[in-house]
C-alpha cells in the first residue's frame, strides 16, 4: 500500500487546554510522519474559506467563529491509510460515543469544541493541504 497524506488540525479548545504535545505524541505513536506542523491562528476570511462546504448550513458561523476564535496547530500528516487511520484515532465527532483511546475521547468537551479536526476523504486532504501547505511556500504564512 502506498504512503498517504491527510490534513488535521488541533484546535483551539485542546490548544487552550495545554493538550497539543499529547495529541502530537498519539499521532506519531499511531505511525503518522508529521510533514508539516505549524502553529497560529486563523483569520476569519481563511475559516470562511476552509468551511465552504458547510456555509449553506446553519452551524456554519458557529464553525467559523470556534476555528478563528484561539491559537491552532495545522498538521500534514503521513502514512499507508493515512486518511482513515487519523479519522479512527480522532474517534466519533461527539465525544460521548467516542471510543476509549481516541482522541475525542480523551480531549474533547463537547461536539463543537472537539479538540481536533481530520480531512474525512483523499480529495478533501488535498484540497484542505494545498489550502494551508501550497508548494512552494507563500510569502505570507496561511496562518496569521
Amino acid at each position: 500500500m502506498a504512503l498517504e497524506q491527510t490534513f488535521a488540525i488541533i484546535k483551539p479548545d485542546a490548544i487552550k487546554a495545554g493538550n497539543s504535545g499529547k495529541i502530537i505524541t498519539m499521532a506519531e505513536d499511531a505511525g503518522f510522519e508529521i510533514l508539516r506542523l505549524q502553529k497560529g491562528q486563523l483569520s476569519p476570511e481563511l475559516a470562511e474559506l476552509f468551511y465552504d462546504e458547510h456555509k449553506e448550513r446553519p452551524f456554519f458561523k458557529e464553525l467559523v467563529e470556534f476555528i478563528s476564535s484561539g491559537p491552532i496547530a495545522i498538521m500534514a500528516l503521513q502514512k499507508e491509510n493515512a486518511v482513515a487511520d487519523w479519522r479512527k484515532l480522532m474517534g466519533a465527532t461527539n465525544p460521548a460515543e467516542a471510543d476509549e483511546g481516541t482522541i475525542r475521547k480523551q480531549f474533547a468537551s463537547s461536539i463543537g469544541q472537539n479538540a481536533v479536526h481530520g480531512s474525512d476523504s483523499a480529495e478533501s486532504a488535498q484540497r484542505e493541504l494545498a489550502l494551508f501547505f501550497a508548494e512552494p511556500a507563500p510569502a505570507e504564512s496561511p496562518v496569521e
